[in-house]
This record gives structure tokens, C-alpha cells and sequence, in this order.
């Protein structure tokens, strides 16, 4: 199989649930979509050099890196008094929209290990090989992160109630 088709497949499988990591991370659609677009920009210069079984785990490195580097700066969440008027939203979108919001309170390395552990299901300790920390700081913060949204959110949330 030639490589621009594969790399092409890959995108097309992928692609919907990196933007969801994304989005999770940093909480904004269209940095989101900057932050997978640089992701599959920097994947493609390695493409033929990348081993096939472990392309996710170097996209999703790729991802965290772009993430926690800050050099998209300008996405990053401001704390704002009011939240300006927008469209109604869809029923049930409430608890996506304060789990969001309570995310994004996190410290954005706590924000990552949050989002790695429960929402792409990764293990500890592949959490802290791709942050290049220890297990017991990853339990550490994720506890905490974990603590933090109960905290913003209510236990109606996160127990499902």
C-alpha cells in the first residue's frame, strides 16, 4: 500500500477522535481543529519512519506536546464574569457544557492526565510515558483533577444522578 493512501486511511479513522481529545484538553472547537491539524501536519514529515503499531501513541504524543507547549497561546481559557448570550443549547448538552467549563479550571498538565485516564481510557502507567512523569504523580493528579471537577460540578454529575 502506498503511503499517502495509508497515511490518508489513517487520518480518516482517526481523525474524529483525536478532535475530541482536542477539544477535551483545551476546550475550544477551533483551537481544537489548529491543535489536530499541526498534529497530522507533523505526523505526515514522519509518516514513513513511524512504526505502523505504535502511530497512535506518537500522534497522541504529538498532541499532548502541541498542547502543553503553549505555542498556540492565544487558545488558552480566560476566567470571565458573565457568560455572553449564545444560542440555547441542545437538551442534555448542560453537563457537557459545565464538565468543560470545570476542565477547564485545571492546570493544563492536570487537564491532560484527566482526559488521557477517563475519557481516552488510557493506563497509568502509559499516562506517564507520555507525559514523562512518574506513576505515582500521575495518580496523584488525576486524583486530584478527579476531586477538583466533583468539586465544580456536584456529585449529580459525575455519579451519572
Amino acid at each position: 500500500m502506498d503511503t499517502e493512501r495509508e497515511f490518508a486511511e489513517y487520518f480518516a479513522a482517526r481523525g474524529q477522535a483525536m478532535r475530541r481529545t482536542a477539544y477535551a484538553l483545551c476546550g475550544d472547537w477551533h483551537t481544537a481543529e489548529d491543535l489536530v491539524q499541526s498534529t497530522f501536519v507533523r505526523l505526515y514529515r514522519h509518516w514513513r519512519s513511524i512504526r505502523r503499531p505504535t502511530v497512535d501513541a506518537y500522534a497522541r504524543r504529538t498532541l499532548l506536546n502541541l498542547f502543553l507547549s503553549g505555542r498556540r497561546g492565544a487558545w488558552r481559557e480566560q476566567v470571565v464574569p458573565e457568560v455572553p448570550e449564545r444560542v440555547a443549547a441542545a437538551p442534555g448538552s448542560e453537563d457537557r457544557i459545565d464538565l468543560a467549563r470545570a476542565l477547564a479550571l485545571l492546570s493544563p498538565r492536570q487537564r491532560a492526565m484527566v482526559v488521557l485516564r477517563y475519557l481516552e481510557d488510557q493506563s497509568v502507567a502509559e499516562v506517564a510515558e507520555l507525559l514523562g512523569v512518574a506513576e505515582g504523580t500521575v495518580k496523584s493528579q488525576t486524583a486530584r483533577g478527579v476531586q477538583a471537577l466533583r468539586t465544580a460540578l456536584g456529585e449529580r454529575v459525575l455519579s451519572g444522578r
